[in-house]
């Protein structure tokens, strides 16, 4: 049984939060009284001008004033998420999280150690099932897709698709976001790039990617260089493959100089997803729990878009003429994203191997 301030949950209701969807408003009015009771929600890992979580974490505040949100090292990473719950299984004071939110990578290990509290949100059936654990252990949240930055100074008419990359007016133009032997971002587009050309997912994408960049390399138009924003301004990289919302963040950086346009390729849409949890030592478990309701509710989803994070009921969303009209303008056509693939861990792990030993031997191009 939960316990709260001297008061005890019942065992029926213990046991719909454990892990079970809530199908009523009578059961989620229990759950918003039993986190009101606990007062308190710890986070760790949420900087607030990452992924719009500023004004997410106010949506919350402002719904739920009891519930105070203690905030734990904004800028650490996924692993030391996973290290801060592990280092405080018997601690419930104010260092131990009640929530993660990690790399893919992460939920499945952190599962297998026992570190989770499986919570089916009420939003669960239009969360994609290869983005959440069929046991309710850990859930994507949002994701990026690779697209193409495109300076518009430079570039008159923008690739549609990885196969436009390859023709001759795009010499000496396209870049990737980091270097593909050691950069995930970098390495998941290679894979995009040979997901487009119809290899299999795995290691197939993985070497079919290679090739695709051999012959962007053999034809003049790859740049070895790490692109950002700045060198795209600058005319070094007028192309540049990144994560949608790096993309879209990079373009209001720049405020017109140059104009910039973001395309979402025609196919090889490859999503890189984060994923929510709760621990399972969390002092404020049904805190958590409503935090989780929040997230994946429509409101919390779209706030995350709005930091140009595509929420994981995103498609759900556009479906049902969720998204307002003023933040669909500022992105891509909803369409792009329909036929985003979400790599599973087997076939990243393949890919990334493939990709990451192989490049130099095949591509031979020497990205710093």
């Amino acid at each position: 049984m939960f316990k709260f301030t001297g008061k005890v949950l019942s065992l029926s209701a213990a046991a719909l939060f454990a892990s079970t969807v809530i199908s009523s408003a009578d059961a989620m009015d229990d759950l918003v009284k039993a986190a009101k009771a606990e007062g308190q929600l710890t986070t760790i890992a949420l900087p607030h001008d990452w992924c719009g979580y500023g004004a997410v974490i106010d949506g919350f505040k402002a719904k739920y004033p009891e519930i105070k949100i203690n905030e734990l090292n904004p800028d650490a990473g996924s692993g030391d998420e996973i290290e801060a719950i592990k280092a405080n299984k018997d601690n419930k004071g104010p260092q131990a999280p009640d929530v993660i939110d990690v790399g893919l990578s992460f939920g499945p290990t952190a599962k297998a150690d026992g570190l989770l509290m499986p919570y089916k949100v009420s939003t669960w059936d239009s969360i994609p099932d290869s983005a959440k654990d069929a046991d309710g252990a850990w859930y994507g949240d949002y994701y990026g897709v690779l697209s193409m930055m495109v300076n518009k100074d430079l570039v008159k008419e923008s690739p549609a698709d990885w196969a436009d990359l390859l023709k001759p007016e795009f010499a000496n133009s396209v870049a990737l976001a980091g270097d593909p032997r050691a950069s995930n971002q970098a390495i998941q587009a290679v894979y995009a790039a040979g997901l487009s050309s119809g290899a299999a997912a795995g290691e197939a994408a993985g070497t079919a990617g290679l090739d695709f960049f051999k012959k962007l390399n053999a034809a003049g138009n790859f740049v070895p260089v790490v692109g950002k924003p700045a060198t795209l301004a600058q005319g070094q990289t007028p192309i540049l493959i990144n994560w949608d919302y790096n993309a879209l963040a990079g373009r209001d950086t720049l405020k017109g100089n140059p104009p910039v346009d973001v395309i979402v390729p025609k196919t090889g849409v490859v999503a890189g997803v984060y994923v929510q949890a709760i621990s399972a030592y969390a002092p404020h478990p049904n805190a958590a729990k409503l935090w989780m309701e929040y997230l994946y509710s429509d409101e919390g989803q779209i706030g995350w878009l709005k930091g140009y994070c595509h929420p994981i009921r995103f498609n759900d969303l556009a479906k049902n003429g969720k998204i307002p009209a003023d933040v669909l303008a500022k992105l891509p056509p909803a369409e792009s994203y329909a036929a985003a693939v979400f790599p599973t861990l087997d076939e990243q792990g393949k890919a990334k191997e493939a990709i990451s030993k192989n490049w130099d031997a095949v591509v031979g191009a020497n990205v710093k």
